[in-house]
């Protein structure tokens, strides 16, 4: 029988080639963190979304994804707006600008020139894995964290895609991750979070410029 679940196609076709994407993940279950983050990725570069323009951080646990997905955001619009010489290397968000640095004509060592982005993120993945024990923890990080990163799109105006799962066992978390046990491998939900965030950045441009 055919699933009636996951997202109808959209009406339109996104082409995230101008868009700047985050993907904020946590550490804790890394073996389903990773096969996420790869199809999230995967799924990014599919929609046009530049390497260079994805930009990828760690936290150790789901608690702390909102208030890093709130900074990093912050910390975007910082380096757009960067315009001066930025002699400590400033912000760059795990990426890393690596070239010959000339020397002045009294043979002192130039000042490093930031290579800053020139725009602010466009969408935000928050990617985590949160799987329920024995005790109430569960529920109460997923409520927490759930609430948060809700919080945090509305008051920054920045698409949060919440790539939390939620999973009641392993195996919940290894098939929404597509690398199962069984014979069915599940489907890895990285896939739609990217597709969210290319579509939901690029809606949000759009309505931004009074389009509809």
């Amino acid at each position: 029988m055919h699933s009636i679940k996951g997202p109808a196609p959209a009406s339109a076709k996104f082409d995230g080639s101008s868009l700047r994407i985050a993907i904020v993940h946590s550490r804790w279950n890394k073996t389903v963190i990773d096969a996420l983050i790869e199809g999230t990725v995967h799924k990014l570069k599919e929609q046009g979304v530049k390497e260079s323009n994805i930009v990828l951080q760690s936290v150790p646990g789901s608690f702390e994804l909102p208030l890093a997905c709130q900074r990093v955001i912050a910390g975007s619009h910082v380096q757009a707006g960067a315009t001066a010489t930025d002699l400590l290397g400033g912000l760059t968000f795990g990426t890393s600008i690596s070239s010959p640095r000339p020397s002045s004509r009294a043979s002192t060592p130039a000042p490093t020139i930031a290579g800053m982005p020139s725009q602010p993120f466009d969408a935000v993945i928050a990617i985590g894995v949160l799987i329920k024990g024995s005790t109430m923890h569960f529920e109460y990080i997923c409520d927490s964290v759930s609430h948060a990163l809700m919080r945090v799109q509305l008051d920054t105006g920045v698409p949060v895609i919440f790539g939390v799962l939620t999973a009641l066992s392993d195996d919940q978390a290894l098939e929404r991750a597509g690398i199962g046990r069984g014979e069915n491998k599940g489907h890895n939900h990285g896939e739609d979070w990217a597709a969210a965030a290319v579509e939901m950045a690029s809606h949000t441009r759009r309505w931004s410029e009074g389009k509809f």
